[in-house]
């Protein structure tokens, strides 16, 4: 494996979304999973980007292979141990938005321990990015992430950490246990307001970020949903405003924005215009249906910031691009 800029570490799921075709209900394949997602983003962004995880060895594992190596995401550290199986989860539309349903009780991902870790290519990456879910999957990932935190940082590795929290997972207290106690060795913490309420107790925004770099965090890059992002160092702090559009489907769409946010940042170093990057890629994601399937390319983020020109292609079309 060559230096990377980036490499994910967690859980790939893989994806039915339901749809109608034709007058009847059917559920549409695809690919997910947070750290999938972000990596998927990252790379289309135009970063060196890995993946360490475990897939099950079955189709969807083999369909997540595929993918990562049209997408020219190295899985080198990949592995699929015989007998073990992907997660995966269905996404069903109603009037109320989107609702998930998981099946990853026991995945591959899920048994990860410290020892699975590829150390040398953890010392050799620019950043790692872990998050919540990396966690929640069970003690042994846990653990896992812990380790590799402590691996980066022994080795001038940058860190970054999405909150990601999922109360299907694990409960609050454990949760905000864990979760803080990995932030204390990121460099970045990349929290949602909801997810900083409920793991801080705090409730503005200067507040969670007084509390993160607090911490020991360097940056703080806050998703506020249709209020943007607010980005905070410990020198300075921005609100940084959403691009509009005809939103079609938001899934992904936070983790669209962290792949798209790191690679910009580690492209030049400016947090504050890659959060402004990251906020036109999240924005474009939104304009069709899946979790990957609709995450821009790098000439199509620059089009749409010069001048709010959009992808030419229609939202089914997009739905289709994995």
């Amino acid at each position: 494996m060559s230096a990377l800029d980036i490499l994910a570490i967690g859980e790939p799921l893989y994806e039915l979304a339901e749809a109608e075709i034709g007058g009847e209900r059917v559920y549409r394949p695809g690919f997910g999973g947070d750290i999938s997602n972000l990596a998927i983003s990252a790379a289309r962004t135009g970063a060196r980007v890995g993946i360490f995880s475990h897939l099950g060895d079955d189709r969807f594992g083999h369909a997540f292979r595929d993918l990562w190596d049209r997408e020219g995401i190295d899985r080198s550290t990949v592995r699929s141990p015989k007998g073990t199986k992907t997660g995966l989860y269905v996404i069903s539309y109603g009037e109320d938005g989107h609702a998930f349903s998981y099946l990853r009780d026991g995945s591959a991902a899920s048994r990860v321990t410290p020892e699975d870790l590829p150390l040398d290519a953890i010392g050799r990456a620019r950043l790692i990015h872990v998050s919540g879910i990396s966690q929640g999957i069970s003690s042994s990932a846990a653990d896992a992430v812990f380790a590799a935190i402590a691996h980066a940082r022994a080795h001038d590795t940058l860190v970054s950490y999405d909150t990601n929290y999922r109360p299907a997972l694990w409960p609050l207290d454990r949760a905000r246990a864990v979760i803080n106690a990995a932030m204390a060795g990121a460099d970045i913490a990349r929290p949602s307001l909801d997810d900083a309420r409920e793991l801080t107790g705090l409730q503005t925004p200067d507040e969670i970020a007084d509390f993160y770099l607090g911490l020991g965090c360097r940056l703080v890059v806050m998703t506020l949903g249709r209020d943007g992002v607010f980005v905070a160092t410990p020198q300075e702090r921005r609100g940084i405003p959403p691009r509009r559009v005809d939103a079609v489907d938001a899934t992904g769409a936070g983790d669209c924005f962290g792949g798209a946010f790191l690679a910009e940042w580690l492209r030049h170093g400016d947090p504050f215009e890659a959060a402004a990057y990251g906020n036109a890629a999240a924005a474009l994601k939104t304009l069709g249906q899946g979790a990957v399937a609709t995450s821009p390319k790098r000439s199509e983020v620059e089009a749409f910031i010069a001048d709010g020109t959009l992808p030419r292609r229609s939202a089914s079309t997009l739905a289709l691009r994995s």
